[in-house]
């Protein structure tokens, strides 16, 4: 099952910026920012609010919507599917919900396991009819059937989930040219240096954009724009004329490394590498993991325990997760393993070189006394933990993570779902993703 935004990692975001005068639409560049850290909504006129707003000026509702059908061909229930450790639906849940641009955030459903999801990321969800839920049915379509259950909304923005690296400043920034400078429609759009060629009726190649005999040096031409499918922002009058793109139209331009869009299954690795590197994280910055806490039971081991004749305990572990205590280690990560159970002296022949806590009956309590007698705050503190009584110290940690066969409630406390079950490589795969946040937080 997926996770919740409570333990979401976190780390910064980027800014959008004006295009050069002259050139119309708007790009964004890779400037480090920090969306609102005020708990009010702001989509109104507060001093920190991401519109810029005119205070006492009336705001339309504007409402993100994610289209999620559950039948997807290509990749089966792709929306929910786990994309570097979260359901590839969070990844654009979160940006919505940090942007605090909307007054409302939607995803559009036909099925009970994406509502689940949707509502832990914090959405709402409308449940859409069979007429709008089949292959052959449009985004348009489904978006339009939207408005009709709820006329309180003026601007849909509806943002693609299989577009994982949005930000929220994109949405920010887009969300100021509709409420503020007065377009009502815009879409997210990628440059390309492509030169294309077709056929002609005859059968003869015939060039579109170039010319063969003066073929221009790449940093000699401007490229062209290609949408990348990231959000299509409109107006309820838009919509409701039959098209998302018209009126006083502009684009917002990503950049090619954000602009992920994944149809097949052959795109999941490369949206994986491309996430872990330019995703967004969650609006506050990543501290750099001193100590990772790991469960024996279930998270070091599959939880099998094996008695002899003479009624002696035996375990086994994966080679490669003790592979990933060691890159820990030499990191300079520490390891703190512990359990329910008095292993200490299995623990001690296995050589791992880990600080050991044994019969923990409250793990909260056994780990807020270590964190504090080692003068660490909980965001130094990587946590890997697979049943309900780790969930605590799950939302507490700055990074966390479970098996892939962690119980449920353990789950949807972490921000970090491993593709390896307990005792099967799980450790070495949560290593790597500390290693990758620590490269990111520096």
């Amino acid at each position: 099952m997926p996770a919740s935004p409570a333990g979401m990692e976190r780390a910064g975001s980027y800014v959008a910026v004006d295009v050069a005068p002259g050139r119309g639409g708007y790009r964004d560049t890779m400037e480090p920012s920090t969306a609102c850290s005020c708990s009010c909504a702001c989509f109104c006129s507060c001093p920190c609010s991401p519109l810029g707003v005119e205070a006492g000026k009336p705001v339309r509702h504007m409402a993100a919507l994610v289209l999620a059908r559950g039948g997807s061909k290509g990749i089966p229930l792709k929306n929910i599917k786990p994309l570097a450790g979260l359901p590839l639906l969070a990844w654009v849940l979160r940006a919505a919900v940090d942007a605090k641009v909307f007054q409302s955030v939607w995803v559009s459903t036909d099925h009970d396991e994406i509502e689940n999801v949707a509502k832990q990321f914090g959405a709402k969800v409308h449940r859409r009819s069979s007429e709008v839920s089949k292959d052959s049915s449009s985004s348009l379509e489904t978006i339009a059937e939207f408005l009709r259950h709820h006329p309180e909304i003026d601007i849909v923005g509806n943002i693609q989930a299989t577009s994982p690296c949005l930000h929220p400043t994109h949405l920010i920034k887009v969300a100021r040219m509709i409420q503020k400078e007065g377009y009502e429609s815009v879409f997210s759009v990628v440059k390309r240096y492509q030169f294309r060629w077709h056929k002609n009726k005859n059968g003869v190649l015939e060039p579109d954009n170039v010319n063969p005999a003066k073929r221009c040096r790449r940093q000699d031409w401007s490229g062209e724009l290609y949408e990348n499918g990231s959000f299509y922002f409109a107006t309820r009058q838009i919509i409701e004329s039959g098209c998302l793109q018209a009126g006083k139209m502009d684009y917002f331009e990503m950049g090619a490394e954000l602009s992920v869009d994944i149809d097949v299954d052959i795109d999941w690795p490369i949206a994986e590498q491309r996430v872990m590197r330019y995703g967004y994280f969650g609006k506050e910055a990543l501290h750099k993991v001193k100590w990772l806490v790991c469960v024996v039971d279930g998270c070091l081991t599959d939880g099998h325990i094996y008695l002899s004749e003479d009624q002696k305990e035996m375990i086994s572990y994966n080679f490669k997760d003790a592979v990933g205590i060691e890159l820990l280690r030499e990191r300079g990560v520490k390891v703190l393993l512990i359990s329910e159970r008095n292993c200490s002296k299995t623990l001690s022949a296995m050589k791992l070189n880990c600080d050991v806590e044994v019969r923990v009956k409250n793990k909260l309590q056994v780990v807020e006394d270590w964190r504090k007698k080692k003068r660490l705050c909980w965001k130094e503190v990587a946590y890997l933990g697979n049943e309900e009584s780790d969930v605590e110290c799950l939302k507490k940690a700055g990074t966390s993570g479970v098996p892939a066969d962690a119980c449920t409630a353990a789950q949807h406390a972490v921000g970090f779902i491993c593709k390896c079950s307990g005792g099967r490589g799980a450790i070495r795969e949560f290593a790597e993703h500390i290693l990758l946040l620590t490269e990111r937080s520096e």
